[in-house]
């Protein structure tokens, strides 16, 4: 059952979609995307300033940063690597704003935004490639904003939890240290979701399972439902975490489902395989909720929670 406060923020979102909306070109998705991202999002907490800056990957490509600076950034204990959710296709700098900025609010770590390539222009594994450049240049402390703490972490949401969980396996597998967590929020973390969500939950509101197969479409190729569909397996086991073949020395990690989303159980598999493998991982779910729900920060209990439990992570893994 949805939480009341979800089932009007499910209400809200729909006002701003078209029911075709699926069937619009790219560039009116994104646009949409956009107009719904900016419905929930406020102004600045106060003493959260933002500077952009670009930075140039070792292959030329520009991916533009924003940092998140707390009240008192001379202070803060850790910066965060944030990449936003969106398929793949959708989202930007802009479009969570309201997360970034809270995180960086409520924790007093340094937070950066990273406007990574989309598809379907650039297809896998451009995104990750403009992540796991970042990561690199903020783990060699080279990011274009001035001294930053050195204790790194990666969160995202959505397929921007595809991305920080696949960079923290990219540099363990090339034994490159200095990530000390990674925080997903109903992540994306296979080309097909994990049972029984997948199943119990493909029509759920906000997104649904042919939404994901859309997306995934998209970015990994027309026809791809699962992992052998992927014609590059050294692209499958680098970009997608659930296709991978070791789970062990990964840092902690938080993986947060939500319990009407056809991604649900990917959170939960992915914690387990971590455990197994003897590391730390956490998968608490956020009853009531649904996926995007972060956006209802403002009334929602269950997302206020979720925050919380984002935050606290965040800020006990700094250094």
């Amino acid at each position: 059952m949805l939480e009341p406060e979800i089932a009007a923020f499910v209400e809200r979102a729909k006002a701003l979609y078209s029911r075709d909306h699926t069937a619009a070109t790219v560039n009116d998705q994104r646009a949409t995307y956009e107009r719904f991202a900016a419905a929930f999002t406020p102004p600045l907490p106060d003493g959260v300033h933002t500077h952009d800056a670009p930075f140039t990957s070792p292959d030329g490509h520009t991916v533009r940063l924003r940092l998140y600076a707390p009240a008192r950034r001379a202070q803060s204990k850790g910066t965060v690597l944030y990449f936003h959710g969106g398929g793949f296709v959708v989202g930007s700098l802009q479009s969570h704003d309201l997360i970034t900025a809270r995180i960086a609010a409520d924790t007093g770590l340094c937070v950066i935004a990273v406007d990574y390539r989309l598809a379907p222009e650039h297809p896998a594994p451009a995104a990750h490639d403009d992540c796991l450049a970042v990561t690199r240049v903020a783990l060699d402390a080279r990011l274009p904003f001035g001294p930053l703490p050195r204790s790194l972490q990666l969160a995202g949401d959505s397929a921007g939890g595809t991305l920080a969980a696949s960079v923290a396996m990219r540099l363990r597998d090339e034994s490159v240290t200095g990530v000390d967590g990674v925080a997903l929020v109903y992540p994306m973390l296979g080309v097909e979701p994990q049972l029984p969500s997948r199943d119990t939950q493909a029509d759920a509101p906000m997104l649904t399972l042919a939404d994901v197969q859309r997306y995934g479409a998209l970015y990994w190729g027309a026809g791809v439902k699962d992992v052998k569909d992927v014609k590059d397996r050294a692209l499958a086991a680098w970009t997608i975490p659930l296709e991978a073949s070791r789970y062990d020395a990964l840092p902690p990690t938080l993986a947060i489902g939500v319990e009407h989303d056809p991604l649900c159980d990917d959170a939960r598999v992915f914690a387990e395989r971590i455990r197994a493998a003897g590391g730390r991982a956490y998968a608490p779910v956020g009853a009531g909720l649904v996926h995007g729900s972060w956006r209802a920060l403002a009334t929602s209990p269950g997302v206020q929670w979720m925050h919380r439990e984002v935050c606290r992570f965040l800020a006990g893994n700094a250094a």
